[in-house]
């Protein structure tokens, strides 16, 4: 059996699975409460957000938890518009952003913001230049991710960190959800940075754990009102045993980054190989620093990306069609349509996504099934 959809079907470290148990068991109080129970859960509590903080070189303060990735999404683009729309209403994303951003930010011009919404190239990138031209007097918040799921490309964070100097009012925001652990984190998370979406389950912790680094001193407005907890910004009791979790997959994940990086891009570098140059296979994921390793999105002409998840399936090999949130619903891939690519080709895209645990001989296993599958449409295609 082979996992090349590691952004859906993430194995919780062995260890952060053992804190979580252990926790569970053991630390029953409510963070909030005042008795002996809740005040040992507090410190937990704590002392997570502290670890947490020290991995990512931010302050305890600046670090919230919430239900995952989309919800850190959505706080930080509704909470910044609630908070400054007296300011200004207008907001620039791209055109590649996760649902949770683009949705997010569809829902606030349903209300009377004011969106641009930038274009990208052939890598799925935008033009800084483009960004700096689309900021006016009314822009108060930009969101643009730092590593796109579905094909995997870098966006310039620190190129248009160095543009939002010029405006200090302008709060900036990046889903960095797929970018940790990758060896470009001083590319993607800058001292502009103002808000930071994570989420827990892509570093091998339980499901159910988001995290949003929040700049001291930034205004952003509660989206869940209650009995005050993260500050009175998030209310909502704690996932504490997830949470603690969470701050021991963290660790993990970050001690060997550098050597998990070379894994992730000796799987990818082998099955690219086998691609490319290959009548009717278009390769949207190239392999240079442009590209995270630890994504691979490609498409065969003639056939449905659905048909080859399932063909793939009956063999033990699980792969993805482009973002495996939007999969079932049907979404067709957002990222290749803005980078322009034919829908005829588009459809028939795949996502690979590896993990360090994936090897070059599962690369050869996938290699061996997916020819059979290649050889065969080709001669029904007359791709060669």
């Amino acid at each position: 059996m082979i996992y090349f959809d590691n952004s859906a079907t993430t194995k919780v470290y062995p260890e952060a699975l053992e804190t979580y148990n252990k926790v569970s068991e053991q630390i029953w109080g409510n963070p909030s409460s005042l008795h002996k129970m809740g005040d040992r859960a507090h410190q937990l509590l704590e002392a997570s957000r502290k670890q947490i903080a020290d991995l990512l070189g931010v302050k305890p303060w600046e670090i919230f938890f919430t239900s995952s990735g989309s919800e850190s999404d959505n706080w930080a683009i509704k909470g910044t518009a609630l908070a400054k729309k007296e300011f200004g209403n207008h907001i620039i994303t791209s055109g590649v952003e996760h649902a949770a951003v683009s949705n997010a930010v569809k829902s606030l011009e349903d209300l009377g913001f004011r969106v641009t919404v930038l274009g990208v190239d052939k890598n799925g990138q935008v033009d800084p230049q483009e960004l700096k031209e689309a900021l006016d007097h009314d822009t108060i918040l930009v969101s643009i991710m730092g590593v796109n799921n579905e094909v995997g490309s870098i966006q310039p964070i620190d190129e248009i960190s160095k543009i939002l100097e010029d405006y200090p009012n302008v709060t900036f925001h990046v889903d960095n959800v797929q970018a940790l652990g990758k060896n470009i984190w001083d590319k993607v998370f800058t001292d502009r940075v103002d808000l930071m979406s994570l989420s827990a389950h892509k570093f091998h912790a339980p499901r159910g754990v988001g995290i949003l680094y929040k700049k001291e001193g930034k205004m952003i407005k509660p989206l869940i009102d209650g009995g005050g907890q993260e500050k009175a910004l998030r209310s909502s009791t704690e996932n504490l045993p997830a949470i603690a979790a969470s701050a021991k997959a963290m660790r993990l994940y970050l001690a060997d980054e550098k050597d998990n990086v070379k894994r992730e891009l000796a799987v990818k570098e082998k099955i690219t190989e086998y691609l490319q140059d290959k009548p009717g296979i278009h390769i949207f994921s190239q392999d240079n620093d442009k590209f995270v390793p630890s994504i691979l999105c490609f498409a065969m002409k003639g056939i449905r990306g659905e048909t080859l998840v399932h063909t793939l399936e009956a063999k033990d090999i699980y792969v993805s069609t482009t973002s495996a949130c939007s999969s079932r619903s049907g979404v067709e891939g957002s990222t290749l349509s803005a980078m322009k690519v034919n829908d005829s080709v588009a459809t028939g895209a795949i996502r690979l996504s590896f993990d360090p645990s994936n090897t070059p001989h599962q690369a050869e296993q996938f290699i061996s099934e997916f020819d059979k599958i290649y050889q065969h449409f080709a001669q029904i295609n007359h791709l060669k």
